[in-house]
């Protein structure tokens, strides 16, 4: 048997969203996003999600599975997971996964082409220069209308290979868990290093952290799985709201021998500036952070290896007027630009299918959130209007002092 979830509503209407889910075998902490995209789906849409369990052995026969393909160059075995058969008919059939090694739960799957009208897959990582070694993998993409990819790219060379539509989708988040409105707590933590990090940069920060009054939070334990999916995004989004300062890098910046110099955008962007967050980092001038963060100090320019962090985050709290309209840019944009209800609308734009009067009434929970966000503390900086502003193009303002700097033991709420 499998587990199977339909949203409450959708019982007066159609279940026209069928979501096949890894969440019921892959509960690994970097696989959570994904699955807070398809709780998303859930809320906004009449959809049923199907996850399978994971047969005994499964770890090992999902290595045996995987290692086949590559060397056989056919993926066909079930990786070791329960059998799904499909009874009804849906109008759109959605997998939302991570690597090419996951393609292979699809085998797991029957009845999908008999009773889906729509097939959309979402891929989020994929490096253009593995597309070679993942090729069997990938050929399970074939049998799709549409292939979404968080790694612009890699779009036209998969499109290439498998002669189906692909499309660029940035990743997002749950802007409503992670927005700090309508109540702003008190930023009361420092720094928050989430995930990978430069060791030169994070021996500093302890430092300035062991020798002052300097709050700072970072991963201890290795990010093997989450007990509950739902409760560990929670977690992250309310210290991501209290933190003042925030760590966002490209992805797999510190593994060059993956991404063989191919820069793109990871989600701790996306994290960091709707929580509104001053983020820090090494972002890259590529394509898809200029489309997606286009707006004045998205991101402060900091190396990834940072030995002198002490003196930038000492120069950034004498900035004051600076700091307030990042915070606020970074948290309209995201309300405006970055839910994953933008990433849902996207694709299904791209398949023709109209949205739900759920889909709509959080769009306007967002907009209202924003108007809140541009409203808040009438002291602070001017902005422009955030749909104005995200049209311009990113430029970063060298660090400057102004008279006051900004106390990092004493913010209140506003």
């Amino acid at each position: 048997m499998y587990m199977a979830i339909k949203n409450i509503e959708s019982s007066r209407y159609k279940t026209r969203v069928c979501l096949f889910s890894q969440r019921g075998f892959r509960r690994e902490l970097s696989r959570c996003a994904t699955y807070e995209f398809e709780d998303t789906i859930m809320k906004v849409d009449d959809a049923e999600l199907i996850y399978p369990a994971a047969r005994r052995n499964f770890e090992l026969t999902r290595r045996v599975a995987n290692q086949a393909a590559l060397r056989t160059k056919i993926a066909c075995l079930n990786p070791g997971i329960q059998s799904v058969r499909l009874k009804r008919d849906y109008d759109i059939f959605v997998f939302l996964c991570q690597f090419p090694s996951d393609l292979i739960s699809l085998n797991a799957v029957k009845g999908r082409k008999d009773h889906c009208r729509i097939s959309v897959c979402y891929l989020e990582e994929l490096w253009a220069a593995e597309l070679k070694k993942w090729r069997a993998h990938l050929k399970l993409l074939s049998d799709f209308d549409y292939v979404f990819l968080n790694c612009k790219d890699s779009v036209e060379l998969l499109q290439s290979a498998i002669n189906t539509q692909c499309r660029y989708l940035p990743p997002a988040v749950d802007i409503i868990k992670f927005c700090p409105f309508p109540d702003p707590p008190v930023r009361f933590i420092d720094v928050y290093n989430m995930g990978r990090r430069s060791s030169i940069t994070h021996r500093c920060m302890l430092e300035m952290a062991r020798k002052n009054n300097f709050f700072y939070i970072y991963d201890t334990i290795l990010p093997r799985g989450a007990a509950n999916v739902n409760e560990h995004r929670s977690l992250v989004a309310n210290i991501a709201k209290r933190s003042r300062d925030f760590f966002a890098n490209c992805a797999k910046i510190d593994l060059p021998i993956e991404t063989h110099g191919q820069s793109e955008i990871g989600f701790r962007f996306f994290e960091g500036a709707a929580a509104g967050a001053v983020m820090l980092g090494d972002y890259s001038s590529s394509e898809a952070f200029r489309e997606n963060f286009n707006w004045p100090d998205a991101v402060i320019p900091v190396p990834f290896n940072s030995p002198n962090i002490a003196e930038i985050l000492t120069q950034l709290d004498f900035q004051t007027d600076r700091l307030r309209a990042i915070r606020k840019n970074n948290i309209v944009q995201s309300l405006l630009r970055h839910d994953w209800l933008h990433r849902w609308q996207k694709i299904l734009d791209v398949t023709g299918l109209k949205g739900t009067d759920k889909l709509i009434k959080r769009e306007h929970k967002l907009k209202k959130l924003a108007h809140l966000a541009i409203a808040w503390s009438q002291d602070d900086s001017p902005t422009k209007c955030p749909i104005e502003q995200s049209k311009q193009t990113f430029t970063s303002k060298p660090l400057q002092k102004n008279k006051k700097p900004v106390s990092r033991t004493t913010s209140k709420k506003k």
